[in-house]
């Protein structure tokens, strides 16, 4: 594995229940048709009475849906589902409650970064002897997906699964802006470079007046989450400002290597010419969207997939021309990366893993009933989306009803996303990084914001890191990860 790819594992893996001839179907009914979903028939497992789930807004809210949802999962399974489900911008602050009071649904989603601080602490259920040998892990192996769960394990073990690839951000440039600067895509950094520059002096937007633009936004010069550099790739390349296994496996911390000062001065260089939206640092995503459909910009990295349409309906919407290039990663970059996708986990102190880890996690990918109900909001015309994205999920509907309705802009980006993106390293929780990453990020993060904008320099950045005790804290970790 090189350099830039590090720090959270990106993906995961799935759920399903498959393969009829080794199922045992269960029926029941909804508004609309009679429906079906498929277990496995492991023998002495206990069918749940009830499973409650702690979810964020990857799901759909009750003001769209989810109560039709509950209704239809139950009718499917047979199992009452209570959900739990705190607003987006509170949800981890509540996940945090939830544990530290002990007072745990028996299934949560959890972001990579939770995902390894409670497998660390033994408060998730290592779900390996359920999925070892199951028909789960032979559907995964039929898609030669197994290394994406084998990307998750810790110390070997399983504490959780997930349903989609961990997917991540590529580059898209409005291609009117590219025409009327004489411009091509770009394949490497010069070129990148240069568009940004035409962008920012040049009349790209076509107003008859040059210099009122600027090339790229982003919601933030290092992300406050893993991996932490996605919006901003072209800048960052091999560069990375967190912990992750170097070329001979050892763990290093990105942030003290030279290939990380000399990604600063690049931002620094572009950010002082112009080319990067003077507001970077206290931007939101929204705000980043917002001003790609007010045309002030012409290069925006996002998501990939689904979000290349969105950008190009929203912006015809806008009144601007929706053409949209979905940009391979340009020479130095050489690869996008693919984060690490939310997982379901089984508590602790669930009192019956295995029959939550069939009935629900198995089920959530069975390739009919269930996994399409968490694919599409219920009785939606236009397929709209719920808590799997289609062309991110592991295993694929079978006769997906939705499948008509994917445009065609957002499968070539995720296509060419997937042809050009490499998984993530995922480090382990241990005492020392559950102490101090979290601040370390904060610090790591402040003094780019002000070398970047309020002209620290880089030495005096770093000699503050060193006296601050940001280095101890840095060498604790990789000592720590070293160690395991």
């Amino acid at each position: 594995m090189t350099k830039r790819f590090f720090a959270v594992v990106a993906l995961l893996s799935c759920s399903v229940s498959l393969l009829s001839g080794c199922m045992k179907a269960t029926t029941g009914s909804s508004s609309s048709n009679k429906t079906s979903s498929y277990v496995r028939d492991t023998g002495p497992v206990t069918k749940p009475e009830k499973i409650t789930m702690m979810v964020d807004g990857t799901l759909i809210d009750t003001e769209h849906g989810r109560d039709l949802f509950e209704e239809r999962w139950e009718a499917l399974t047979g199992i009452e589902l209570e959900i739990i489900q705190p607003g987006h911008d509170v949800y981890y602050d509540e996940v945090a409650k939830a544990f530290e009071s002990g007072d745990l649904p028996d299934v949560v989603l959890l972001s990579s970064t939770y995902y390894t601080k409670y497998a660390a602490q033994d408060m998730l259920a290592d779900i390996s002897p359920y999925y070892e040998g199951s028909e789960l892990q032979a559907a995964i192996r039929e898609q030669g997906k197994e290394s994406l769960i084998d990307g998750i394990r810790i110390q070997n073990k399983l504490f959780g699964i997930t349903p989609t690839r961990g997917n991540g951000c590529m580059t898209y440039i409005k291609k009117a802006w590219l025409d009327r600067c004489n411009l091509s895509a770009p394949a490497n950094y010069e070129e990148y470079l240069n568009m940004l520059k035409a962008f920012t002096e040049g009349d790209p937007d076509g107003d008859g007046i040059n210099g009122n633009t600027y090339g790229v936004s982003a919601a933030g010069i290092i992300n406050a989450e893993a991996p932490y550099v996605n919006y901003l790739p072209e800048f960052f390349q091999d560069a990375y400002p967190s912990f992750y296994k170097n070329a001979d496996g050892t763990w290093v911390d990105g942030f003290t290597e030279d290939s990380m000062k000399e990604a600063i001065s690049r931002i620094k260089s572009a950010y002082e010419a112009g080319y990067i939206d003077p507001e970077i640092t206290s931007n939101g995503t929204g705000n980043c969207r917002d001003k790609f459909y007010a045309n002030n910009y012409g290069a925006f990295t996002y998501w990939a997939g689904t979000w290349a349409h969105t950008l190009s309906t929203k912006s015809v919407d806008a009144g601007i021309d929706g053409e949209i290039v979905s940009l391979p990663p340009i020479a130095e970059v050489g690869n996008y990366m693919e984060r690490v996708a939310p997982v379901w986990c089984i508590t602790s102190t669930c009192k019956n893993p295995a029959g939550v880890y069939q009935y629900f996690i198995e089920t959530m990918l069975d390739r009919g009933d269930v996994e399409t109900l968490w694919t599409y909001v219920p009785d939606d015309e236009k397929y709209g989306k719920n808590h799997i994205d289609r062309m991110l999920a592991i295993v694929p509907i079978e006769n997906d009803p939705g499948a008509a309705n994917a445009a065609e802009d957002a499968i070539a980006a995720a296509k060419t996303f997937n042809e050009h993106s490499q998984l993530v390293d995922l480090p382990y929780s241990t005492k020392a990084f559950a102490l101090y990453n979290d601040e370390l990020m904060k610090q790591k993060i402040d003094l780019v914001n002000r070398i970047v904008t309020e002209g620290l320099s880089i030495e005096d950045a770093y000699n503050e890191f060193e006296s601050s005790g940001g280095a101890y804290k840095s060498q604790a970790v990789v000592d720590s990860l070293n160690a395991e």
